[in-house]
This record gives structure tokens, sequence and C-alpha cells, in this order.
């Protein structure tokens, strides 16, 4: 998601930020520095789900339950807010896709709890309590008490899991900033993340999940994307070598190996307002997810991707356009019976395409246990 926050805050905000100092950060902008507990919920009334062997595993960047209302961040429209109307209707489309679903997991993006843009609606709390998944973590991506862009105003968004059973332990383990940013863009901007949970399952008691939402529209030569993945990755090998089953996923905002389309992407309608702005260039970086899909499992074999990429596609920035790129993935170090992602026309079935500007992935996880 495009922030829109590199023009007009300069001065303005460098004095922001020597306020904030003088007051104490945390009065303007939550940091973190290190791995800290994660917020954990539980829906009044919750029972754990009986045993299962195969699970469905969904994960969905939501853009804050926006659906897709042109907002000023994607230069296509000037939106800032919703009415409590708009998003009390896109998240009720929201809800109708997951309980046709019906995973066991659901790892969420771009989720929001009280902020001024989705009209200081609790997502985690709206979920957790409606969608047959009671137990929740949630790891905040961005806090900030007061934004001063377009009067954003207060921001709580972060990622989120849901399960169908209880969540024992849940951690956030944050992710280095961009250093191309300037330092007052840093400040305001995006704490990204690794929510990393541990749902000990009836049946496979040593099973983690993790979410995650890696960084966006980094300008060239900053690697810290490349630095998220690394993270990333050596955070599942220690899971793995620790004799632990995992399923990790999220938007990586970074293509499979051997995708065609690499940039020059035609929903790219900043660059009409800001020429120097590069987005979606994936060239240098078409090789980074190997090491992920030569030791791992991903919910759509590689293989089947190469073949048909367009079937696959998970992300379009352009409301009125189509999927053309993927972002958005599951990996597992057991064993994917099949994987999709809901490409569903706005013609028919639950009407993805208009709920947000990704499309769910889906994956149906077969627990090493289901062969003991």
């Amino acid at each position: 998601m495009r922030l829109g926050l590199r023009v007009g805050l300069g001065v303005i905000g460098l004095l922001l930020i020597f306020i904030a100092v003088s007051l104490g950060t945390d009065v303007w902008v939550v940091q973190y520095k290190e791995a800290v507990p994660a917020l954990r919920y539980t829906a009044p009334g919750a029972q754990p789900a009986p045993r299962k062997d195969t699970l469905t595993i969904m994960t969905w960047n939501i853009k804050f339950g926006g659906g897709r209302i042109d907002f000023f961040f994607d230069c296509y429209g000037d939106r800032v807010w919703m009415s409590p109307q708009e998003v009390q209707t896109n998240l009720a489309g929201l809800l109708r896709k997951i309980r046709q679903v019906q995973p066991d997991i659901l790892l969420v993006q771009e989720l929001d709890r009280d902020s001024k843009r989705s009209a200081y609606v609790d997502m985690l709390r709206y979920l957790a309590d409606s969608s047959g998944l009671p137990y929740a973590a949630y790891a905040s991506q961005w806090e900030v008490r007061y934004l001063p862009k377009k009067g954003l105003g207060r921001i709580s968004s972060g990622n989120a899991i849901f399960s169908r059973w209880p969540i024992d332990t849940a951690y956030r383990v944050p992710l280095p900033l961009v250093q191309a940013y300037p330092a007052w863009y840093r400040f305001f901007y995006l704490r990204r993340n690794l929510l990393v949970a541990h749902i000990p399952l009836p049946q496979e008691p040593n099973f983690w999940v993790v979410n995650t939402h890696l960084e966006a529209y980094v300008p060239a030569p900053d690697s810290t994307r490349y630095i998220q993945l690394q993270r990333l990755k050596a955070l599942l090998d220690s899971l793995t070598h620790q004799g632990a089953v995992w399923v990790a996923g999220g938007d990586l905002n970074t293509v499979p190996p051997g995708t065609k389309k690499l940039k020059d992407f035609d929903d790219n309608a900043c660059k009409e307002v800001d020429p120097t702005f590069v987005a979606d260039d994936y060239t240098a970086e078409v090789n980074w997810l190997v090491p992920f899909y030569e030791r791992y499992q991903e919910a759509i074999p590689l293989a089947e991707y190469q073949a048909h990429e367009q079937d696959f596609y998970s992300h379009t920035v352009n409301s009125r356009g189509w999927w053309n790129r993927r972002l958005d993935y599951l990996f597992t170090n057991a064993l994917w019976a099949g994987g999709l992602v809901h490409q569903d026309s706005v013609k028919g079935g639950m009407e993805t395409f208009s709920l947000s500007d990704h499309a769910p992935v889906t994956g149906r996880l077969v627990l090493p246990s289901s062969k003991r």
C-alpha cells in the first residue's frame, strides 16, 4: 500500500519529531526495538474445535476494510477516511468470504483496530467474535496518535492471526526500517514485524503460525525488503530445527521465481503525480524467494504458478483493473494437499475482487500427525 507521506511533511515532519521527542515518543508514535508479547484476544463463549488432521489455512491483506475505495495513497482518488456505514458494509463482505472458505487458521494483514480512517472500528474483535475463529493474536504495525498528512489522524493497524484453537503464546518480532527514507519519514512510518503464535493443536502440540507484511515500494538500491525476507527465513529455519511444525505467510510484497512481468505495471497512477516515483520493479528480486521454495512447500507449487501465473495473481492497485501480480503466500515445512488464489470475479461468487486490493490465498495443510 502506498502511504503518500513523501510529499508535504518535510520541515513540518522535523518539527513534529522535535516536539514528540521532547514530550516522549510514545505520545506520537509507538516504537518497537525488540521482541515483545503480542496482544491476545478470546471471543466470548469460545470453545476449541475438535481434532482435525487437515487444516484450511487462509491469508488475506484486507486493506483495513477499505474495499476498492480509491484512497489518496494509491493516486487514483482523494479519499482519506471511510464512514461507519462503509466500514460495516466492507467488513460484512470480508466476513461472508471468510465464512464461505471456513478456514481453521486465518492470517490477516492491514487490520485496523482504532483508526480514524476506518471509523475507529476494532476489526480484531469484529472478526474473532463473528468468524468462527474466536482465538486471536495481534501485532501492531502502525501506531500513530496523530498523523498530519491530509488529516489522517490516529492510526492503529497491524497483523493478526485467528484460530479455532487457543493461542498459547504470541509475540511480535520487529523488522528493520527502510534506511533510504529520511529520519522524519521513518519516524511516522510503519514498523514492519513478524507475528509469531504457538497454537498447541490436539494432534500437533508443537504447531506455530507466522504472519507478516513486508516492506512495499522500497527505493533502489535499498535492500530492506531482502533483509526482512532473510529474517523471516531465519525464524522458519529455527522453528524447523527445533522440531516444530509451522505455517507462515502473508503479503511478502515480492513475486515468485520465474515471474514474467517484473515492472512497468499499468496500474501505477502515482507516476502521474510524482514522475520520480518508481513502484513495483521486481527485476532485481525475482529470485529472492528461491530459498523458501527450495526448502519448504508453498500452497501453489512453483511449477504450477510458472505454467499459468495469471491464474494466481493476487494484487492490483487499480480498482477497475484486474489482478496483475502475485504478492501473497503460504509456506510450510509440512505438506499441502492443494492451494487456491481466490480471484473471484465481481460478476459472480463472493465478489472477492470488490473486497480488497489483495485476493485471499488458501491451502489445505496436511499435518504430519495424520500419517501416524
